[in-house]
């Protein structure tokens, strides 16, 4: 059974949860606002880090862009430290000084990241580079003309680390939650470091300010930007690629004119960090409660794209304690009905929310994924993790699409955990349970198996 700190939590969480909801359908419910919110005001958020250095973030940097204008649409990158290799260090000491300049401007354009390692009485310095003003801030490689001739992007290529991406789906009923909160910056470190990957939180926007299909079309509407983000960046290398070395004005106005160039196809857009860091071809969807039904719409649609989303390639899915419902309800769904956290009459409510009152059923394939002509065909869907909870009344649909999955020889395990409630893995920083970690460290074992570019010894 959980703890009696579990339990506790899990009622006043459930009546704060309802207070909330009778709100949103008080004032809320006939609104219509498409720029919409992507956070509750009385939800405690963590501020961006976007350093290593810094002893809270687990050797984790954190970065916030808004990448839609017309839309509240934003995300979080979690960029891991290990994206950053060891700088080569020179083999031998300068015997004049003219040789100590010419060796630390060469090593200045190797980096953008201030590391300083003390050995002994002695200090090696690796310093930043001239035009980077911040010596703590990591700022990424801009594929840009400055940083393409006065760093070199072939030159420091091996000072830094292509990563895989997983984007990540908060939950909250689609009422709630935000991709910066404190439980899911937590998470979202946790997992970035034990994937060695890039997370990508995405905060959607909630209802009832904007409902189905805003929250699903915000997940793709991100799939399609970093697919966007990578043709520019290689639309940058390229061209950038092309200058040649000179000297004096005509050096400087081919430059200035290759930068006009890369302006007008947008490289100046390009966020850095993906840019330096980011495998596209190695993409992970995770989604934690209703993040996971926007998780699975996201790849479905994918895998309707196919060569569209080139160079993103969706490899795999984690599906944890995914949102489902039906109208014919399963054996958990009666056996479980007032569990823990969020009961099934509060989730309906957050459906009702959620949908359009013209389109509320339990069956609405958002809600329900074994509906009949859901599309595309179950057995084109990406390997699927599907994480699970004993004492969640969710579970029993959970299960049941992920065996729909296995009769069509889709890699589709489920994990379920003991003693475990709904969210018990991304309310770790509330609930502080033995299972949090360990299914982090699941979920790590089984996605390495499609995002490590030798393959992954073991699997579920």
């Amino acid at each position: 059974m959980p703890t009696v700190s579990v339990k506790l939590y899990s009622v006043l969480y459930k009546l704060l949860l309802r207070h909330r909801l009778q709100n949103l359908l008080q004032s809320n419910s006939d609104s219509a606002n498409n720029f919409g919110v992507s956070s509750r005001p009385d939800e405690p958020t963590a501020a961006a880090i976007p350093t290593f250095s810094d002893a809270s973030n687990s050797g984790i940097a954190t970065k916030d862009i808004h990448i839609d204008p017309l839309t509240s649409l934003s995300i979080r990158i979690f960029l891991p430290s290990s994206s950053i290799l060891p700088p080569i260090k020179p083999t031998t000491q300068p015997t004049s000084r003219s040789g100590t300049g010419s060796d630390e401007r060469r090593l200045n354009r190797r980096n953008s990241y201030c590391v300083t390692e003390s050995n002994g009485n002695a200090e090696n310095h690796v310093r930043r580079s001239s035009f980077d003003p911040d010596p703590e801030t990591y700022k990424g490689y801009l594929p840009t003309m400055m940083s393409l001739n006065l760093k070199g992007l072939g030159k420091e290529s091996h000072n830094r680390r292509k990563l895989p991406v997983i984007l990540q789906f908060h939950g909250g009923g689609f009422v709630s939650g935000s991709g910066d909160s404190v439980a899911n910056d937590l998470f979202c470190r946790r997992i970035a470091k034990m994937c060695d990957a890039i997370v990508i939180a995405v905060g959607y926007r909630l209802a009832p300010e904007t409902r189905y299909p805003a929250a699903f079309e915000d997940g793709l509407k991100v799939l399609n930007w970093l697919g966007k983000q990578a043709n520019l960046a290689e639309c940058g290398r390229s061209m950038g690629g092309g200058v040649k070395t000179r000297g004096g004005d005509m050096r400087r106005k081919e430059m200035q004119h290759h930068r006009r160039m890369l302006d007008t196809f947008g490289a100046s857009l390009v966020e850095p960090w993906l840019a330096a860091h980011a495998d596209l071809s190695r993409c992970v969807l995770l989604g934690s409660s209703c993040g996971a039904n926007i998780a699975d719409f996201v790849a479905r649609k994918a895998v309707e794209a196919g060569k569209l989303l080139d160079p993103v390639k969706v490899v795999a899915q984690v599906l944890m304690y995914p949102f489902f419902i039906g109208s014919v309800p399963t054996h958990s769904e009666i056996k479980l009905a007032n569990s823990y956290f969020y009961d099934k009459s509060t989730c309906v409510q957050a459906w009702k929310l959620f949908l359009p009152k013209e389109e509320f059923s339990l069956d609405h394939p958002a809600a329900n994924p074994l509906v009949p002509d859901r599309g595309p065909p179950l057995k084109c869907m990406p390997p699927t993790l599907t994480v699970v909870a004993e004492h969640d009344w969710m579970r029993d649909r959970a299960i049941a699409y992920s065996e729909e999955l296995r009769k069509l020889n889709v890699d589709a395990p489920v994990l379920e955990y003991k003693d475990a409630v709904h969210e018990f893995a991304t309310l770790d920083i509330l609930l502080k349970t033995p299972q949090a970690q360990a299914c982090a460290e699941d979920i790590a074992i089984w996605v390495k198996k499609y995002i490590s570019t030798r393959g992954h010894e073991f699997s579920y």
